[in-house]
């Protein structure tokens, strides 16, 4: 097989995909089908997989979508269960008496709420939350996803208590091998992947401060009356603020507390401080911004939940502390199940998933459709029907939208999450190739050169685009992020760092979080539309996150022996 030939290959499923959903506007519904059937063909005629193993890597993705469309459901029936009991015309009050303008909203629910939902859940959770909450407090449908979107970036590399780095690092790294050269140096593991999180925290934390702002102003550009990035750029006084409210206890976090804590805290502490300056007036904007009336948007804007909330006329109104303690309790149980161990275990020994599948290595998959976000969020409905003294029958309505609603995601994500397990566990097979993502990564890396450390991120990016998760892409990427910081004589644990920064980046433009995003608001089938839009936004934040990297590494001469570091070579 020609050197050159193969990385262009193993990048035609994502081509494909690129150009079908970008290129020729083709909606997913029909574009991913395709695309999965590039993959399989490559994978069997190229590649040499057998057949045996791509469809024990199919059946691993439909187990995988399973627990996606889980998320997505449980993430729908709390939104129109709060719909049917009034909850969300309260939310949506509190959000209009705190602040009028949308752009103050949208930092607020997406960027600190979502960050810390990202930090309890991970796995998409942020967006099938979010953007059904915005959608509730008057945001157009697409604008609500894109916003959702943009902000699974900065709090993703430690979402899920750290699942990224705890799990996709210390799992996509040749541990045995790496330990044994760093004692040779007289150094450590711990102090090597310690020096890996503080070079992640710090990174995000730069790159991150930016986000609110870039929020702030696609909303305004693309979905305001008068198309103006000004508009948004206008409010950068508390953008700024909101971001540093997170991103400085977030760095913290990690330098002091390690992985698990750096998005909870920052996203908990944010809101805090923000919602507190926000009702004093500080740093608000001296005119309020919205979206033109309703009757103006575009169709294209709207989706199956864009109608008005329902109308509760029982007794006298809800509190506010009642309608938003479904999310309050959300937010305890995933942090509870998350940090406390006996809880997580036992959650998690109800598992529905499978070993590996027909003997075939990395084929398992697993389903503890109580430990994932889904079964807290199905949880959390049950216990509202009683908390917000609602009829039974209003609770079949929303169970009744939700199951419609879920299908045309479904159909999607049956197509694409099998193709990224066959692109992933493609590394086994009889032509002796890399996978198809080490393929890609690969020729990027050859072309690069000594220019690489600011095209790592993209790499990152690429793999999260492909899986949908920094996790897997860490799994994916990790060791050949450092196997090339070695041969280049450069920083390992940055490199692995810049890895994961850009895998975080890369949840912004994954199909199937754009596909799961989209399905909580019900507007399947514009995936291209919001694309164009997130892409923006992702790479501002791999190319500042690349510059980065190059300056330190290339520029300040950050460099070690290949495979030892003695812990003074991070950022």
């Amino acid at each position: 097989m020609n050197d050159a030939l193969l990385p262009a290959l193993a990048a035609a499923p994502v081509a494909a995909a690129a150009l079908l959903l970008l290129g020729l506007r083709m909606s997913a519904r029909l574009a991913m089908p395709l695309v999965f059937l590039l993959a399989c063909v490559l994978a069997l005629a190229v590649w040499q997989v057998s057949l045996v193993r791509v469809v024990a890597s199919v059946v691993q993705g439909l187990v995988q979508t399973a627990g996606l469309i889980w998320i997505i459901f449980g993430a729908l029936l709390l939104l129109n269960t709060l719909r049917q009991s009034g909850a969300v015309q309260v939310i949506r009050t509190g959000f209009s008496t705190l602040s009028p303008d949308r752009r103050v909203q949208v930092i607020l629910i997406a960027w600190l709420f979502g960050s810390f939902i990202e930090g309890a859940a991970g796995f998409g959770t942020p967006a099938a939350v979010v953007a059904p909450l915005l959608v509730a407090v008057g945001f157009p449908a697409l604008a609500a996803v894109v916003a959702g979107l943009v902000i699974q970036s900065t709090a993703v590399s430690f979402g899920a208590v750290g699942t990224p780095m705890l799990v996709g690092v210390q799992n996509g790294l040749d541990r045995a091998g790496i330990t044994s050269a760093l004692e040779q140096g007289g150094a450590s593991w711990d102090g090597f992947f310690g020096e890996i999180v503080f070079s992640v925290a710090l990174l995000h934390a730069v790159c991150g401060t930016i986000v609110p702002l870039l929020l702030v102003m696609l909303m305004t550009r693309f979905f305001g009356a008068r198309r103006s990035w000004r508009d948004g750029l206008t409010v950068w006084p508390f953008a700024l603020f909101a971001a540093l409210a997170f991103t400085v206890p977030y760095a913290l976090a990690g330098v002091l507390l390690g992985p698990e804590f750096p998005s909870l805290l920052g996203g908990l502490i944010g809101l805090a401080v923000v919602t507190l300056a926000v009702r004093r007036g500080l740093l608000q904007p001296a005119s309020h911004w919205d979206f033109a009336p309703r009757h103006e948007w575009p169709a294209a804007w709207l989706g199956g939940l864009d109608a008005a909330p329902v109308v509760v006329s029982r007794g006298a109104a809800m509190p506010a502390w009642r309608a938003w303690l479904p999310y309050l309790l959300l937010a305890a149980l995933l942090v509870l199940s998350r940090t406390l161990a006996p809880l997580g275990e036992a959650l998690r020994s109800f598992d529905l998933g499978t070993g590996e599948l027909f003997g075939e290595p990395g084929t398992a998959a697993g389903l503890p459709v109580l430990y994932l976000p889904g079964g807290l969020l199905v949880l959390v409905c049950l216990l509202t029907v009683p908390l917000h003294r609602m009829r039974l029958a209003a609770f079949g309505d929303a169970l009744g939208e939700s199951v419609r609603t879920i299908g045309a995601a479904g159909f999607v994500l049956v197509f694409t999450v099998p193709m990224v397990r066959v692109m992933i566990n493609s590394g086994v097979n009889a032509a002796g190739l890399p996978s198809m993502p080490v393929s890609m990564a690969a020729g990027v890396a050859d072309l690069a050169g000594l220019a690489y450390p600011a095209f790592a991120p993209a790499v990152g990016a690429l793999g999260a685009f492909i899986a949908g998760s920094n996790t897997v892409s860490n799994l994916m990427l990790a060791q050949f992020q450092y196997e090339t910081a070695s041969l280049l004589g450069l920083s390992t644990t940055l490199m692995v760092a810049v890895q994961s920064v850009g895998a975080a980046a890369g949840n912004m433009v994954a199909i199937h979080n754009v596909v799961a995003a989209s399905a909580t608001v019900g507007i399947v089938g514009r995936e291209g539309a919001i694309l164009r839009i997130t892409v923006l936004p992702m790479l501002a934040y791999i190319g500042l996150a690349g510059l980065l990297a190059w300056l330190a590494m290339v520029v300040l001469g950050m460099v070690g022996p290949p495979g030892v570091e003695p812990g003074t070579n991070g950022l």
